[in-house]
């Protein structure tokens, strides 16, 4: 490929011996064109393909530097050589430092000359347009990228920065330039606020890259402070010399606080902002090793809410979590900066009493906890109350690690809600015993149903006036392969808790009901049978539908079903109970009152339950002769039972004074080990035959076999 060559001279000879020169073959591959004037030389510029130019400063229509100003202002990007006489090359270095690339003074120069000083200025424009391209590209690469980079010479002065690190450090390129890297880059320890070494001067110095440490903070010109990591690396020149040091760094404040947060999140509560059991079981460990240096000692907490389920069910989920905040705040009010309060999930939260917490110093803080949480809460326009149960184990004298300790804690605070809810207890280690007996139940009862190792013994009632059998208590038990006979009291408590109560409550009224028509069926009379409703089972969803769906499936005529609700279950929710009762009136079935007058009833209420019994409570049976009232609650029951048209039934009978008491004050029906105590099936057909009410003599009683 020919270089194209423009001469531009007035003097036709003159030129013509130029392009001779460069037509030789020992020249190279040049092609030239001759113009004589500027405007010609300016004319041929525009449509390009010129790879230099030979050029005569006068012309026929410009005159000296003027001449070669207006090309290169034409042209810039093409490469010019000055032609001028001796006695002009004063006019051709002042060209030179306008941008002309060299000179030739006429007459002192051989064709090869020209034709090598033309090849080597082409082919530095050609290099430098290259290196100008590249360096552009690098230009817009470097301020596109997010990331900041500052450049340094030797000496660690600012010779460089791209748009990003004039953003993160507030300087001006211009600004910049010529300044210390420390002063444009100043970096402090960000917990310290200590000034740091620039990793710069540390590249400088030692001739390897450096890392920045951890924390670093870059304080900004206007003084404000952004996270940063980054690197810092030496720039080595073509002689593989250190000439300078770039450090590249970006903004880390974010993933920074992200990373903080996360690790926040990790260890506290989403809800109540509280430790987690993560950092709760740190801190307890913590507090134990402390303490085991010192030998002081350190309680733990177990706080459970009562009946917080209810709230949940009654007002929904965002204002049972708005009552655990509030919780949350009241517990941390009541202990020590140094002490830790934990939600451990649910409505259970955790209270770590830090070193020096004696036994009373634990009992102080439960009962303010207690009083605390007592007091009314102000909820969506609700006033809720709620009040709470207190496990409390002690290192060393309970436990001697986190996990065995929280354990022991969770322990007594069962037992405080076994005793009665609302109160704190203390581990003893004879808890552990029914904490073990406890899971064993549980884990049994989820098999018993299929095994179907539940059976139903039956307690008579009888008429007391007539001595007749008028009705059966249908009494739970479970035949356990290892305990034998188990009694409900054992085992109804934590089928609650499990939730097997319900499925366990429908399989007693279903069986119950199957008995009730094969008695019936035998020919035997039996007003009816009564079965009773727990708690749960009674608020349950589907519990009317359930009933009726059982009294269907079986066969038994609904008036020929008793179900016996305690009175407390009822007043719980007063208006709620009318309502459910009134669905079971709409079947048919007989509704009875149980332990009637343990509760606190209001008479206006009780007006609006569709009942049929009254059931006396044995506590005011038991009290009859005894100095005890002497009868008087029984007396005053009979008489409200009586009046508002009610069946009154007497529990837990035991002897001839309280029948004879009973019978005078014209009582209905009573029950009790008089009489007979739970029978299995056959044995109560086998009493229902006789259907005759035994005397306090006890010649005459049904026995239960072993």
């Amino acid at each position: 490929m020919a270089y194209r060559v423009l001469i531009v001279t007035a003097d036709a000879d003159y030129g013509r011996a130029l392009q001779g020169m460069l037509g030789a073959a020992m020249a190279g591959p040049f092609s030239s064109e001759r113009v004589g004037s500027l405007s010609a030389a300016l004319a041929c510029l525009p449509a390009g393909g010129i790879d230099a130019m030979l050029l005569e400063l006068t012309l026929p229509d410009s005159q000296g530097i003027e001449t070669f100003a207006r090309l290169f202002a034409a042209a810039p990007q093409v490469p010019t050589l000055v032609l001028c006489v001796p006695a002009q090359e004063a006019l051709a270095l002042q060209a030179l430092q306008c941008g002309a690339q060299g000179y030739l003074l006429q007459g002192l120069f051989a064709g090869y000359l020209l034709a090598q000083s033309l090849r080597s200025i082409i082919q530095r424009s050609t290099t430098e347009a290259h290196l100008g391209l590249e360096r552009a590209r690098a230009a817009i690469t470097l301020d596109s990228i997010s990331d900041a980079v500052i450049g340094t010479d030797l000496l660690g002065n600012v010779d460089y920065l791209n748009v990003a690190a004039e953003h993160m450090t507030g300087w001006r390129r211009d600004e910049a330039r010529g300044q210390p890297i420390d002063q444009v880059m100043h970096l402090v320890d960000g917990e310290t606020a200590v000034a740091l070494i620039n990793p710069v001067r540390l590249v400088l110095q030692q001739n390897r890259p450096m890392g920045m440490s951890a924390g670093t903070v870059l304080v900004r010109r206007d003084g404000r402070q952004v996270a940063i990591e980054d690197s810092a690396a030496p720039i080595i020149d073509l002689g593989g010399r250190i000439s300078g040091a770039v450090v590249v760094f970006h903004d880390v404040s974010e993933a920074r606080a992200m990373a903080m947060r996360m690790a926040y999140l990790a260890q506290h509560d989403y809800l109540t902002r509280l430790p987690n059991r993560v950092l709760l079981n740190d801190r307890i460990a913590q507090a134990i090793s402390l303490a085991e240096r010192s030998g002081n000692a350190i309680a733990l907490m177990f706080l459970d809410l009562d009946h917080f389920k209810a709230i949940n069910d009654s007002l929904g989920h965002a204002a049972g979590d708005q009552l655990l905040q509030a919780v949350a705040r009241r517990l941390s009010a009541c202990v020590r900066s140094s002490d830790t309060v934990s939600r451990n999930g649910g409505d259970e939260f955790v209270v770590l009493l830090a070193e020096g917490r004696d036994m009373q110093d634990a009992s102080v803080t439960a009962q303010k906890i207690i009083a605390s949480l007592a007091a009314p809460y102000a909820i969506d326009q609700h006033e809720l109350r709620m009040t709470c149960s207190i496990g409390i184990s002690v290192y060393p004298a309970d436990a001697d690690s986190a996990q065995v300790l929280l354990k022991h804690a969770d322990t007594a605070m069962y037992h405080a809600k076994d005793v009665g809810r609302n109160n704190y207890q203390f581990f003893q280690h004879a808890m552990n015993v029914r904490a073990v007996e406890r899971q064993a139940i549980e884990s049994s009862l989820w098999q018993a149903l299929e095994r179907q190792e539940f059976i139903l013994h039956y307690q008579p009632t009888f008429d007391l006036q007539s001595g007749a059998i008028s009705g059966a208590e249908a009494l739970l038990r479970w035949r356990h392969p290892q305990w034998g006979i188990t009694l409900p009291a054992r085992f109804v408590p934590v089928a609650e808790e499990c939730g097997l109560i319900v499925p366990l409550g429908r399989w007693v009224l279903r069986e119950a009901c199957r008995q009730a028509l094969r008695w019936q069926e035998q020919g035997l009379r039996l007003e009816a049978i009564a079965v009773n409703i727990s708690a749960l089972e009674f608020r349950h969803a589907d519990f009317v539908i359930g009933v009726q769906a059982i009294l269907e499936e079986t066969g038994l005529p609904p008036a020929c079903l008793q179900l016996e609700i305690t009175e407390s279950v009822l007043m719980s929710d007063a208006e709620a109970s009318a309502e459910i009762l009134h669905q079971l009136k709409g079947i048919g079935v007989r509704l009875a009152v149980d332990n009637f007058g343990t509760g606190y009833s209001s008479l206006s209420y009780l007006l609006k339950f569709p009942i049929d019994v009254l059931k006396i409570d044995q506590s005011f049976v038991h009290a009859i002769g005894t100095g005890n009232g002497n009868g008087v609650i029984a007396s005053a029951v009979i008489a409200l039972g009586t009046s508002l048209g009610y069946r009154v039934v007497a529990a837990g009978v035991e002897n001839q004074a309280q029948l004879d008491f009973l019978r005078q004050r014209q009582c209905h029906e009573g029950q009790g080990h008089l009489f007979s105590q739970g029978l299995a099936g056959r044995q109560f057909a086998a009493l229902l035959r006789t259907s005759e009410c035994p005397e306090a003599d006890g010649e005459i009683r049904a026995e239960v076999s072993s």
